[in-house]
């Protein structure tokens, strides 16, 4: 796959977390996304539970046919900018974001909140297909969720509790 100028491979895997672990001592950070209507582009901004300043982005993932990931650019914005972005329609999710080590990976645990509160995802990136295929898993983790494109993003955010609840149930 030619990847596009300026951009770089995202490869990840993605579960459902079945039980999840004591998140008590692990970072935090609350991230907001608008997935902006008509696009393949995601506005984020990132607020740190540490006081660090917030973090804005802009990002467009490209359509792949690698199942673990795909081209993926992020422009960093300023707060005006992110503002000014955000007027523009879209569908939102908001989530807080830990990160939680386990063997010699840093995993991330999505708490998902509002219309999708009940939902908590776990992802995992590597450099490499087959790197990221032989990751072992964590005991929190159970169905893996990765080319279900119900939990991608922006299918979550045009997602009502009601069809999460539907979803899970039928999993």
């Amino acid at each position: 796959m030619e990847i596009p100028k300026y951009a770089a491979m995202e490869i990840e895997r993605r579960f459902l977390v079945a039980h999840c672990p004591n998140l008590s001592g692990a970072r935090m950070r609350v991230i907001e996304d608008v997935y902006l209507e008509g696009s393949r582009m995601r506005l984020r901004a990132i607020t740190h539970a540490d006081g660090r300043p917030g973090e804005y982005k802009l990002c467009k993932k490209y359509p792949s046919a690698e199942a673990l990931g795909g081209p993926i650019v992020n422009l960093y914005l300023s707060a005006e900018e992110h503002a000014l972005l955000a007027a523009l329609p879209g569908a939102a999710v908001r989530k807080r974001r830990y990160s939680m080590p386990w063997a010699d990976w840093m995993f991330s645990i999505d708490v998902f909140e509002g219309e999708l509160s009940g939902l908590t995802l776990s992802e995992v990136e590597a450099d490499s297909v087959e790197e990221v295929a032989r990751i072992g898993l964590p005991p929190w983790v159970s169905q893996e969720v990765t080319t279900d494109p119900f939990f991608t993003g922006g299918a979550l955010s045009r997602t009502s509790a009601e069809d999460l609840r539907r979803r899970l149930e039928a999993l």
